[in-house]
């Protein structure tokens, strides 16, 4: 599985806290609705101010997932997670930039506490998505349907339903030291959540296929979401029925045919067994399989372990088939940080056959994903926009490649878009912080915006290098 004459540069320092402070502010970038008076991504102005105001619900507000401009839920919602996961776990890095990334975590939860206020339904998405994908506008410009679409009792989502209920528990922690009144209301809407989920159990692409399906099926499954979210809320308030809910339904996927190293807005597997494995790892009697699962994750990303399950280029970055590669890179990198941590302080080393796998050395593997993210890679290019001296310029993403309110105040309707989108020149506005799809297999990239597997940012990339960059801010010499 491993490239032959796989390279892994060693380079300089990178300046992480600067990467740092650009990843959270890609979110910025990201908002849908009223835009606050502080809004630092000035290029970006309101949209979407009528969000559900159809039906009589305010669905203003939350993030669009990439370069588009609908609001997906499901992937939204796995976002906030890992946000709230990289403050829990590395907040105390971050300095300055605690309270933007607050700021973004809470950014979402308004808006899902909005999509889920009414009882016996859970908004799963807001826009058309066909439509929308046909039109290149800005999203202050957008005419194409912003409908809404709703989960309830007849047509279950379990998948969304208790990821949402993941992200809010996982906020209501991260909340905790600053808003007392704030986490709670988060972790109350998160418990009536997951009730939903888990007592309409069914996939929202039986429900809802025609308008999520393809842009965000679920292949994996809902299960591994509903104990995600179960773990989440055992977490959040160390009450039995949560975790005792985690160990008895863990069966529902220890039988699934996902690989150890499977980890992103669809599938939960890895992250459940390195968030479980410390919340039994002090010696609990339930701590298998969780901890066990936990190590052979670790044993099948590392390049020199017997069992590994996934590939890597020849310039060293770890690739998985599908598109926007970067967000296995970046998921997985953070579990490695994360568990690394609890290795440490369970003193516990991993073995992958012969192979030995110190906490250091996982530390060392996810540091080689975000340097070569950075730019220590073939091309020396940094993807991340706005980091480094030479980053994508063409990304494939409307707001950013389309002339500004402030530059181009008059309207510009679908068609018009179209221009811009087979332009060859630089987006106009500096999405900054937006990390790309990436390169393919080979360490070749294309700075086009017509190929969006390469080029689309997303929130889902972005959210778990916010933590992995917290992390090496302070240790950069780990």
């Amino acid at each position: 599985m491993i490239a032959m004459g796989m390279v892994i540069k060693v380079v300089a320092s990178h300046d992480y806290g600067d990467a740092l402070s650009k990843s959270i502010l890609f979110f910025e970038g990201q908002r849908s609705g009223k835009l606050p008076p502080l809004h630092r991504m000035t290029w970006r102005k309101d949209s979407a101010l009528r969000d559900g105001f159809g039906i009589g619900v305010d669905l203003v507000g939350g993030y669009y997932d990439a370069g588009d401009n609908v609001k997906f839920n499901f992937p939204m919602a796995f976002s906030t997670t890992m946000l709230a996961w990289s403050v829990l776990e590395f907040g105390k890095f971050m300095g300055s930039d605690l309270s933007h990334a607050l700021d973004a975590i809470r950014w979402a939860t308004d808006y899902f506490l909005k999509a889920t206020s009414i009882p016996g339904l859970v908004f799963a998405q807001v826009g058309e998505p066909y439509g929308d994908h046909q039109c290149w506008e800005r999203p202050e410009d957008m005419d194409t349907p912003r409908t809404p679409y709703a989960l309830s009792k007849q047509f279950p989502g379990s998948e969304v339903s208790a990821e949402i209920a993941a992200a809010l528990a996982a906020s209501s922690m991260a909340f905790r030291p600053i808003d007392l009144e704030y986490s709670a209301r988060l972790l109350k809407r998160a418990r009536m959540v997951f009730d939903f989920a888990d007592t309409y159990r069914g996939s929202y692409n039986d429900s809802l296929g025609p308008w999520v399906c393809p842009f965000y099926c679920d292949y994996s499954g809902y299960q591994d979401e509903l104990i995600w979210g179960g773990a989440w809320l055992f977490k959040a308030t160390k009450e039995a029925k949560y975790g005792n809910y985690v160990v008895e339904n863990m069966h529902m996927i220890l039988g699934n045919s996902v690989g150890y190293a499977e980890f992103g807005w669809d599938t939960k597997h890895a992250g459940i067994n390195i968030l479980v494995s410390k919340l039994v790892m002090n010696g609990n009697p339930n701590s298998e399989p969780f901890i066990s699962n936990a190590d052979k994750f670790v044993c099948s990303v590392l390049p020199e372990s017997p069992t590994i399950s996934v590939s890597y280029s020849p310039g060293g970055v770890l690739f998985k088939s599908g598109g926007s590669n970067f967000q296995h890179a970046t998921a997985l990198s953070f579990l490695l940080i994360v568990y690394a941590r609890y290795l440490s302080q369970g003193k516990r080393v991993i073995h992958c056959g012969e192979v030995v796998a110190t906490p250091f050395r996982l530390i060392q593997a996810a540091r080689s994903q975000v340097d070569y993210i950075l730019g220590s890679n073939p091309l020396n290019m940094s993807y991340m926009v706005g980091y480094g001296k030479k980053f994508p310029q063409r990304i494939h993403h409307r707001g950013s490649s389309l002339p500004s309110i402030d530059e181009h105040p008059g309207r510009i309707d679908c068609e018009g878009g179209s221009t811009y989108f087979s332009s060859n020149n630089p987006n106009p506005n500096l999405l900054l912080g937006a990390v790309v799809g990436g390169p393919d297999i080979r360490d070749s990239f294309s700075d086009s915006r017509a190929d969006f597997v390469q080029s689309e940012p997303t929130t889902y990339i972005n959210a778990p290098i916010v933590g992995l960059l917290a992390y090496f801010k302070l240790h950069s010499n780990s």
